[in-house]
């Protein structure tokens, strides 16, 4: 890691007492985050580190080569199939970042998300991109295989507090000009799960109809033993009377 580290953050160190260990890692971001971008797109990669006073010097590495950009953001104009793999960065007052993927690909559609496994609850983002944003129409989001929603013009697809039955292979086609078009499938993930509300395991119609049950329950049930305990004292009276017989006059 020392090797890695400029000369002028060594000096740095060396007079400040601190280590390597002691400095905080640096973190790439893609802006926007799509990870997966169609050739001739534009791309911006964003370094957060620490710098010291006056100096904002950033290494950028592209697959474990340094580039000449000492920039803070690193511009890819009309990305290529050769700009795709992994990307760190680091300061004078940071480590080597964390690697960030990029992949570059050629054709008309692609199928974007923010990232490809969330967490059930999380809103999940889609994006279906077309090549040089050129104009799409009847454009339809598929699930396994199965339509799960149609646009009349281009959108992104949003889906709520996504669950594990959102999980699965998606893609998207469309409508550019009279030819159709279809994007490559990918793999959404959604981990762990969410209990359902009340409201939703028990919908208030059926939690209205068991109550009327056990009320009609409570009422029978009450019917019931009130016609036996009639019946019950309408045969002791019938054995206890008594026939008195009286000739007339």
């Amino acid at each position: 890691m020392w090797q890695l580290l400029p000369q002028t953050a060594l000096l740095l160190l060396v007079s400040s007492g601190l280590h390597a260990a002691d400095l905080p890692k640096a973190v790439v971001s893609l802006v926007p985050s799509w990870d997966r971008v169609l050739q001739e797109d534009n791309v911006t990669l964003q370094c957060n580190g620490d710098h010291p006073p006056g100096n904002k010097s950033t290494e950028w590495f592209h697959n474990g080569n340094l580039l000449s950009n000492k920039d803070s953001s690193y511009f890819i104009a009309d990305a290529r199939v050769e700009h795709s793999g992994e990307y760190k960065c680091q300061t004078n007052l940071s480590t080597l970042s964390d690697p960030v993927q990029l992949e570059v690909h050629v054709g008309w559609l692609l199928l974007q998300s923010r990232k490809w496994e969330y967490k059930a609850g999380e809103d999940v983002h889609l994006r279906c991109h077309t090549w040089k944003n050129t104009f799409m129409h009847k454009v339809t989001y598929l699930q396994n295989g199965r339509g799960k929603r149609y646009f009349h013009e281009n959108s992104d697809l949003h889906i709520q507090k996504a669950t594990a039955d959102d999980s699965g292979l998606y893609f998207c086609r469309g409508l550019i000009g009279k030819k159709n078009v279809s994007s490559e499938t990918v793999n959404i993930t959604i981990r762990g799960s969410i209990s359902p509300p009340i409201s939703a395991l028990f919908p208030w119609h059926r939690v209205t109809f068991l109550l009327v049950l056990m009320l009609l329950f409570a009422v029978d049930t009450g019917l019931y033993f009130s016609v036996q305990r009639n019946l019950q004292n309408a045969s002791s009276n019938w054995k206890d009377h008594k026939f008195k017989w009286s000739k007339d006059p």
